[in-house]
C-alpha cells in the first residue's frame, strides 16, 4: 500500500457495521494491504467465520461491551485514537497509551426500516437508535485531516482501490467525510421525525 501525497495511509481500521453487505470482501482487502482490523462483536464473529483475522474492541478498551450491546464503542481508546491529530497529540496518546486508527467502516442501525415495519412497536424503534455509530462516523469524519470515514457499502470499492493506489488523499477524505456528515444528519432527521410524531399522538403523560 501507498501513502497518500499528502502522507496518508491505513495501518489500522475499525469496522462495525449493521449492512454487512460486501463487508467480508472488503475486510479481505483491507488485510491484503495489511491493515489491522478491529471491530465489535457480531461484525467481528462473521470477519472470522469468513477467515478475516479480526480484534475485538473490547481487547483495546480493556471493557466487555454491555447493556446489551448499548455501550461497545465509547471510551477513549477507540475515540482518543480515531480524533488524535497526528502531528499535536502525540504526547496525550503516548501517556494513555492510545493507538492511532485510520480508517472507520460503519454504518447504522436500520431505523427506518424499522419503523416502516407495522410489526414493530415504539420500544424496538428507540433500540434501533445508534448511538456508537454516529459517534465514530463524526469523530473520523471531523479528524479527516488524518482518517477516512467510510459510511457507504457502496463506496467500498472505490476505497480499498484508493488504498492500493495511493490515492486517498485529502481532496477523497473530504468527499467521504461530508458524506458521513450528510449521512448521520439524515439519521438524526428520520428520528427526531419519528419521536416527534410518536409524541403528537401519545396518550403518555409526563411524570
Amino acid at each position: 500500500m501507498d501513502a497518500a501525497p499528502d502522507g496518508f495511509a491505513a495501518h489500522r481500521a475499525l469496522v462495525s457495521v449493521s449492512d454487512k453487505s460486501g463487508v467480508v470482501a472488503f475486510a479481505k482487502g483491507l488485510r491484503a494491504l495489511d491493515i489491522d482490523i478491529l471491530s465489535t462483536s457480531g461484525t467481528r464473529r462473521m470477519l472470522v467465520d469468513a477467515d478475516v483475522p479480526a480484534i475485538e474492541i473490547s481487547a483495546v478498551t480493556g471493557f466487555p461491551e454491555i447493556m446489551a450491546g448499548r455501550v461497545k464503542t465509547l471510551h477513549p481508546s477507540i475515540h482518543g485514537g480515531i480524533l488524535a491529530r497526528r502531528d499535536l497529540d502525540r504526547e496525550a496518546m503516548a501517556e494513555h497509551g492510545i493507538e492511532p486508527i485510520d480508517l472507520v467502516v460503519v454504518n447504522l442501525y436500520p431505523f427506518e426500516r424499522t419503523i416502516a415495519d407495522p410489526r414493530r412497536g415504539f420500544a424496538e424503534a428507540v433500540e434501533n437508535i445508534d448511538i456508537g455509530g454516529p459517534a465514530l462516523l463524526r469523530s473520523a469524519a471531523k479528524n479527516h485531516r488524518h482518517v477516512l470515514a467510510v459510511a457507504d457499502p457502496n463506496d467500498y470499492p472505490k476505497v480499498a482501490e484508493a488504498l492500493r493506489q495511493g490515492s486517498a488523499n485529502l481532496a477523497f477524505r473530504q468527499r467521504l467525510a461530508a458524506k458521513a456528515f450528510a449521512h448521520t444528519a439524515a439519521y438524526d432527521r428520520a428520528i427526531a421525525g419519528y419521536l416527534g410524531s410518536h409524541a403528537a399522538t401519545s396518550n403518555e403523560t409526563a411524570p
